[in-house]
Formats: structure tokens, sequence, C-alpha cells
């Protein structure tokens, strides 16, 4: 069983700048396919986000090049960067991910909310 915990939102001004973290409990962390994926008041969950086990990566057409997703597998570790911001990144953002060995498991983090206000 893998455990996700994310960390690093907050409140933020318009234009400014956030990193999240995702913390992965369990071993095997290198063979799961990991993502950002947020929720804003009233809408449907959305991919933010996506980095594969060798590193690939693809955004929405909505945070590309403002967004960077990256990994660490030394330690457990997924990363958002975001640049830029928008009153419109306002969400819970939540971690996830889909191992190798079993396309139907998704492991979920309970999410981290942003605010982006002035």
């Amino acid at each position: 069983q893998v455990q996700l915990v994310e960390s690093g939102g907050g409140l933020v001004q318009p234009g400014g700048s956030l990193r999240l973290s995702c913390a992965a409990s369990g071993s095997m962390f290198d063979s799961i396919n990991m993502g950002w994926y947020r929720r804003a008041p009233g809408k449907e969950r959305e991919l933010v986000a996506r980095i594969s086990v060798i590193g690939s990566t693809n955004y929405a057409d909505s945070v590309k090049g403002r967004f960077t997703i990256s990994r660490d597998n030394a330690k457990n570790m997924v990363y958002l960067q975001m640049n830029s911001l928008k009153p419109e990144d306002t969400a819970v953002y939540y971690c996830g991910g889909r191992p190798l060995w079993n396309a139907g498991i998704e492991y979920w983090g309970k999410g981290t909310l942003v605010t982006v206000s002035s």
C-alpha cells in the first residue's frame, strides 16, 4: 500500500509562486506514474500535470509554461512548481499515482488548498 501526503499549499497573490510537494510511503515508488490534479470550487477534478516513471511529462494547456512537475525517486517525492499564479488556479491540489504493475490501482493524497487572491 502506498500513501501520499501533499504539502506546500497556501494563500498567494496573483503572479506569485508556490511549490507543492508530495511524499510517498512504501517501496516501488520508481515504478509508479505520478500526477498532480486539482478540483476548483464547483468543478470536476482535472489533470494538471503528469510525470512517468522515466520522467516524461505532460501538462494541461492552462498551466503550460507556468507549472513544472518533477520527481525525486531517491526521496520518494513529487513536486509541482507553480509560477505566475492566477486566481483561476485556486483549487485543492491532489497528488495521484498509478503503479506499472497494476493499472487498475490508483493512489490519492488528501489534497492541499491553494488560494490565489489579492
